[in-house]
């Protein structure tokens, strides 16, 4: 209660003063937190250029969030404002979208692609994307999903609990009678609201959501305690295990300081239980530690701004909730005939030494059915009139299957085939006005020529399947935040 307090009065005090926004270093400097209007994130540092004779290798694990971009939405949709630089995780804005990727070779349940082309802020360099598929599920398997649900106080907001329910209810329509579900809920103590429940029972489900109510503090840790050892008690041999947690992430009985939250969360992840992590509200909303609970938890963290948000995450992408792999890391290696400086756009708490390439034990983000992710390299190309019959760059990665602790390597060679940003694939096209914009949003320092109407105008040249409207959503978001 004493961090809370200390949050508001230096909340309060920065609106008398006209300052909207203090720093805190956490205690073990492992995080270094900014507080805005109440809501606390994580600061990020934008990844520097690298010469390639210093160092060729780069290497990071995947992130296959879409909160950040769930949130900048809500800042400027709702709110009218930019939102602030640590609210945006360029990977989250990019990996929010459906690609259609291709995936064709079955011996590995994620296929990767690859291309490079001129770089539409800097022409004098040249852009890399990195594109990777899941396979599609084609039968469900049984899932043991346990919702932990925070209905403390701090919940009673329409945008918190109220909408967390309505989700939910709707996720149960989506079962089927080989799976079940457990409710626990967490406020001053946890509690089991519902016991296993077989997925034909949607009205009794349904009825238990219906009754939660808000109320009291927030023992997150414990909740987090009680929802796996149900998940364990309910444990499907060969089925799909996973917490779905609806929080603020306003925790503040027990274990409440991140850093200790990431290691109860790590002491849980070989259990063999996935986690999505979602975050709602404003005004005590702990992104920050919500999205490194997801990382550290073998989980995924998305947002929930308003309804349709809801229908993408429990509906629409429903089959994300089933990873078919899982400790996926990539490791890219720079030709230094091709390459002299490379520069990996967001990723920044992603990034790995190069020894955990091939260390198993080291934890990696997961991947869900027919989700795609996305990474993109700025490089400085050298002049050598060769570049076409050398790779230009060789991607080199590692997976696990969900049930397995040991990894799997596998390769792909990527050559420079010459192309103008105009010649590049509309995929390329809209990831990289996806990071243009992020870059915009955070004035970074590498932005370029970057603008607002450029950004729409590489939107208006694509044409991607856009099934529930998302995509062109998005521009209007450019447009929005141009006007603010």
């Amino acid at each position: 209660m004493k961090n809370l307090k200390l949050t508001l009065l230096l909340f309060t005090i920065g609106l008398l003063v006209g300052c909207n926004s203090y720093e805190k270093a956490n205690s073990d400097a492992n995080y270094f937190e900014v507080t805005i209007a109440g809501d606390t994130y994580n600061e990020i540092e934008e990844n520097p250029f690298i010469n390639v004779a210093d160092q060729p290798v780069s290497t990071f694990s995947i992130d296959a969030d879409g909160a950040s971009y769930a949130n900048v939405r809500r800042y400027i949709q709702q709110d009218n404002m930019l939102p602030p630089k640590a609210a945006v995780r360029t990977e989250e804005l990019i990996n929010y979208f459906n690609l259609d990727y291709p995936y064709s070779d079955s011996t590995h349940p994620i296929n990767l692609n690859g291309e490079i082309s001129k770089c539409p802020w800097n022409t004098a360099n040249k852009l890399i994307r990195i594109g990777i598929k899941g396979k599609r599920v084609l039968q469900r398997i049984p899932s043991n999903f346990v919702f932990l649900i925070d209905v403390s106080g701090s919940m009673g907001d329409e945008d918190k609990l109220p909408l967390l329910k309505s989700g939910f209810k709707n996720f149960v329509n989506e079962l089927s009678s080989e799976d079940k579900v457990s409710i626990v809920t967490y406020s001053g103590a946890s509690g089991l609201v519902l016991e296993a429940t077989s997925g034909d029972n949607k009205s009794e489900i349904k009825a238990a959501i219906e009754m939660l109510g808000s109320g009291g503090s927030t023992a997150g840790a414990e909740g987090i305690n009680t929802a796996y050892e149900i998940a364990q008690s309910n444990f499907i041999e060969g089925g799909n295990n996973r917490i779905i947690l609806g929080t603020d992430g306003d925790f503040n009985v027990g274990i409440s300081n991140q850093e200790e939250l990431v290691d109860l969360i790590e002491t849980k992840r070989d259990l063999g239980t996935f986690l999505t992590v979602l975050g709602v509200g404003r005004g005590n909303l702990n992104e920050g530690m919500l999205e490194q609970i997801a990382n550290n938890g073998n989980g995924n963290y998305e947002y929930i701004d308003n309804l349709k948000q809801l229908d993408k995450v429990f509906i629409y992408e429903y089959d994300k909730f089933f990873t078919i792999a899982k400790d996926v890391k990539i490791q890219v290696e720079f030709n230094l005939d091709n390459v002299t400086a490379y520069r990996l756009i967001g990723y920044e708490n992603r990034v790995l030494a190069e020894e955990d390439f091939e260390d198993d034990s080291k934890d990696a983000g997961e991947i869900g059915a027919n989700q795609n992710i996305t990474a993109l390299y700025e490089i400085v190309p050298t002049t050598n009139p060769d570049f076409k019959t050398v790779p230009t760059f060789i991607i080199d990665y590692r997976y696990k299957n969900p049930d397995s602790d040991v990894s799997i390597p596998s390769s792909l060679e990527i050559f420079d085939e010459g192309n103008t940003f105009n010649e590049a694939t509309d995929f390329m096209k809209f990831t990289s006005s996806i990071a243009s914009f992020s870059m915009l949003l955070t004035d970074s320092a590498y932005k370029g020529t970057s603008s607002y109407e450029e950004v729409i105008n590489w939107l208006n040249a694509t044409n991607l399947n856009d099934p529930y409207s998302f995509k062109e959503e998005f521009k209007t978001l450019v447009q929005t935040a141009e006007g603010l």
